[in-house]
């Protein structure tokens, strides 16, 4: 599965940094609830980290793309982002909470996108095996939701913090395991930022990830408490998680397979499809278990289908030196700019409209981003 000694050194950093988002994305909402903050604060929270992918992972990109410096700042805002996550620890107050998580958010967000475009640089012309390389992440991402859970019970919530530390941490170490590799411009792929920009399918495609990341604003605020709220348990609900990032990985092995036999805009115009029925699902039939288990192996088309499809289309679509702040482009509009209206919004609607609806009004948001990428994302506008 793994090729080669380089591909296992960057597949060790996704592992650690996804297994670090396996302890925050379903627990630390647990967390803040502990702490005696309401749902509008913790979607406020949420929504902070989430708003730093907007600006910063851009402004980091463009000095890396300029400086040639890529693995340097992706090392020190891994290990910023370490120094300043330790300081939830000293002070639980919902105002210094803001300010760790906006410092927090803004230099762990800026490293994946630099290193998802120094991954496509070492894999040069073989962008197709991607999806191998990053389906550690996803194992990473299982192992946490799983194991955290015997670890993280009621009485020791309190012990998140240190884990997600200690993740951090060695994630930071994974970053030396290798060497940093520029991409080879050749004159015919210099293309001006702006130029790439103004593309009717750029514009699209981004538009249509804000969407799809707005609409997964409640699953990753509170899912774990939704379940909670129906009856299942701590423990359930960890391995309703892994359900869904174990489809996830699943994905990732045939992805190859199916982009040599499938068309990117085609499943990038599924993906969001599938998403739509998934919040659907989730907001009516959270109860019936085989349904609920459904939704989650939809997993594999929301994210998995949705981000391997993304991410190769913005490849494509941003050659060159613009890799980098492409990928960060990527990162900003969907999981920042609409991960972070999906965490906000998400945490007003569920306290006035309740959880069903919330889900209702994911599903539409899903569903509009699907038509967008249908009629603009078309296999003819990526030459």
């Amino acid at each position: 599965m793994i090729k080669n000694t380089k591909q296992l050194k960057l597949s060790s950093f996704y592992f650690f940094f996804f297994a670090t988002l396996g302890a925050f994305v379903p627990y630390w909402t647990l967390y803040l609830k502990s702490l005696g903050f309401s749902a509008v604060q913790t979607g406020g929270l949420m929504a902070i980290v989430m708003g730093s992918k907007i600006i910063a992972p851009y402004l980091l990109a463009w000095l890396s793309d300029h400086l040639t410096k890529r693995l340097i700042i992706i090392q020190l805002s891994l290990i910023f982002s370490f120094i300043v996550f330790a300081g939830v620890i000293p002070y639980q107050s919902f105002n210094w909470f803001v300010v760790v998580m906006a410092a927090f958010g803004f230099f762990w967000n800026t490293s994946l996108p630099l290193f998802e475009a120094l991954t496509f640089s070492y894999l040069g012309d073989d962008t197709n095996r991607y999806s191998l390389v990053r389906l550690w992440g996803s194992v990473g991402f299982i192992v946490m939701v799983v194991g955290l859970p015997t670890l993280i019970k009621d009485e020791n919530i309190s012990r998140l913090p240190y884990f997600i530390l200690a993740l951090l941490f060695v994630n930071v170490l994974t970053t030396f395991l290798i060497k940093d590799k520029q991409v080879v411009v050749s004159s015919s792929k210099t293309t001006a930022i702006i130029a790439t920009l103004k593309r009717p399918i750029v514009i699209a495609l981004l538009f249509a990830c804000a969407l799809q990341a707005l609409s997964h604003g409640a699953y990753y605020t509170f899912f774990t408490i939704y379940l909670e709220e129906h009856h299942y348990s701590r423990n359930m609900a960890g391995w309703l998680w892994a359900l869904g990032v174990f489809s996830e990985v699943v994905l990732f092995i045939v992805m190859h397979r199916l982009l040599n036999r499938f068309c990117v805009c085609q499943l990038f115009f599924l993906a969001l499809l599938i998403t739509s029925v998934r919040w659907v699902m989730l907001a009516l039939w959270v109860d019936n278990l085989f349904l609920l288990l459904l939704a989650q192996l939809f997993h594999a088309a929301s994210f998995g289908l949705f981000h391997a499809t993304a991410i190769y289309l913005t490849h494509e679509l941003f050659p060159g030196r613009l890799q980098g702040r492409g990928q960060a482009l990527y990162a900003g509009m969907s999981f920042g700019l609409g991960g972070t209206l999906g965490h906000l919004l998400s945490g007003y609607t569920w306290e006035t409209m309740g959880s069903t609806w919330t889900f209702l009004a994911s599903a539409l948001i899903a569903f509009l981003g699907a038509i967008i990428a249908a009629k603009f994302v078309k296999q003819g506008a990526l030459n």
